[in-house]
């Protein structure tokens, strides 16, 4: 299970959360060490809310075989959600942080020991794949 929240910069997600993504390392077989895990997408935004960072997100987990859960969070004008002591304010965004939270927690009931069923493709399981000749 993973969350991954990033604050969205001009439009997209930060190029350090874009960076932390590609050196999860490959692992034998080009097969992401994150496939089969469930994910759940969060952003912050200093201005109004948007959802770009999160569709690219999601498109991302998707890519690398992860279980992207529906439903996501953007908390918009992030600096006035918290207190000073750093604990998010009661408001509709964290409501909404605890729903996405808790839809992660029963996905990930949901999904586990299901892998078999949800993520396995035959071009992995096929170890002697026949090599096409060329014309």
């Amino acid at each position: 299970m993973q969350v991954w929240s990033s604050p969205e910069i001009y439009g997209n997600l930060s190029g350090v959360m874009k960076t932390q993504i590609d050196w999860i390392p490959l692992s034998i077989g080009a097969v992401r060490p994150t496939k089969e895990k469930v994910l759940a997408v969060m952003l912050v935004t200093g201005g109004s809310q948007s959802f770009n960072a999160i569709n690219n997100m999601r498109i991302l987990g998707r890519w690398m075989r992860m279980i992207t859960i529906p439903n996501r969070s953007s908390v918009a004008k992030a600096y006035n959600e918290f207190n000073v002591d750093g604990i998010m304010k009661a408001s509709p965004y964290r409501d909404r942080v605890v729903d996405v939270m808790e839809e992660l927690m029963r996905f990930t009931y949901l999904t586990r020991d299901q892998n078999e069923l949800l993520v396995n493709r035959y071009n992995e399981r096929h170890v002697n794949k026949p090599r096409l000749n060329a014309i």
